[in-house]
């Protein structure tokens, strides 16, 4: 058995240029049909160009967009596991649920309180070891983002991709992220704990029962409030991600949004965890990860790909062959490929 993985996974986002290349083609096809046309009749001007071939360019336009691909993926480097290893690990398993409401955007808490969590939770993958973790987001409506895992690149990964508009319901659904969050853990003897990171406006469910459920399951449940105590105004973002103004009710007042403090500690209090508030100095994760620390760490089996191998260059000297005979395919007719009848007309 052999895991594949890509060392550059973000350079696969190069591949949705492909639709734009090939509308583009397109395009400049029709544009030369359409110039063809203001001379006269194709069957007259095919006579007066005999090496012009239309199948020549498609053919041509064909390769380099495999070789494009090859390209792309040869960059991104697959690498394929070959040492699969069963260790004994001994951990804690931890869900984190993170709150991706608009009302997250708020720069009370530096660069924003969403990225200010994000690079928490960065740091804290960084330090574990051997302990599993996952993500649920949540807004409107929670999401699984990352099942529980040991893998924390694919962690890290994940996280990376974490914004707001990547839920489309606005709102705090703490409780369902909460419920989830109990589902998502193994059926096992592993300490548990699940991290809820949110400023907890606009809340809705019943996060409280919610918590108290996942305590009754030896499930520990934990708060982190984003948000300093005045409040901010939420940042209005377009599509290239700069701040054009900020959200304001219908009578155009300034949105401020507040952490909302006393339902995140009764949440904590219910869940047998602790309640911590962040600010611009620290989100609060680390003191929370040193109580997850005191809990009692199980062991259990982790199949391990230990060994990885570099793949590229089979792709990339694929791409290189292509873009070969890319060039070897002249655009027009010749004498000596026509014997050959390797392309039509």
């Amino acid at each position: 058995m052999n895991l594949l993985r890509f060392e550059n996974i973000e350079f696969l986002y190069a591949l949705l240029m492909i639709p734009v290349f090939i509308i583009i083609f397109i395009l400049m096809m029709n544009w030369k049909k359409r110039s063809f046309r203001k001379f006269g009749e194709w069957q007259i001007l095919s006579q007066l160009i005999p090496f012009y071939s239309r199948s020549r360019a498609i053919t041509k336009f064909f390769v380099l967009m495999l070789a494009y691909i090859f390209l792309v993926i040869g960059i991104a480097n697959p690498q394929v596991g070959s040492k699969l290893q069963e260790v004994e690990r001994k951990g804690i398993d931890i869900m984190i649920a993170l709150d991706v409401s608009s009302s997250m955007l708020s720069e009370d808490i530096k660069p924003s309180r969403l990225e200010r969590a994000k690079k928490s939770i960065s740091d804290l993958i960084d330090g574990l070891s051997g302990d599993r973790i996952g993500i649920i987001i949540f807004a409107g409506r929670a999401y699984l983002q990352l099942p529980i895992t040991t893998d924390y690149a694919a962690a890290k990964l994940f996280l990376s991709t974490i914004s707001t508009d990547i839920v489309p319901t606005q709102g705090t659904a703490i409780g369902q992220a909460i419920e989830m969050a109990v589902n998502s853990f193994d059926d096992n003897d592993h300490s548990k704990a699940i991290i809820i990171i949110t400023d907890g406006e606009n809340h809705e469910g019943d996060a409280v029962e919610q918590a108290r459920l996942a305590a009754e399951k030896d499930i520990d449940v934990y708060a982190i409030g984003m948000g300093l105590p005045e409040g901010a105004p939420i940042p209005i973002v377009n599509r290239y991600g700069n701040k054009v103004g900020y959200k304001k009710d219908r009578q155009g007042n300034t949105v401020i949004t507040k952490l909302n403090e006393t339902m995140l500690q009764q949440i904590a209090s219910a869940g047998n965890g602790i309640y911590v508030t962040a600010n611009n100095s620290s989100a609060g994760l680390e003191k929370i990860f040193e109580e997850i620390e005191a809990m009692e760490k199980t062991e259990f089996e982790s199949r391990v790909f230990s060994d990885y191998e570099d793949r590229f260059q089979y792709f990339i000297a694929v791409a290189v062959l292509l873009l070969t005979l890319e060039l070897i395919i002249l655009d027009r007719k010749s004498k000596w490929s026509d014997k050959f009848r390797l392309f039509g007309h």
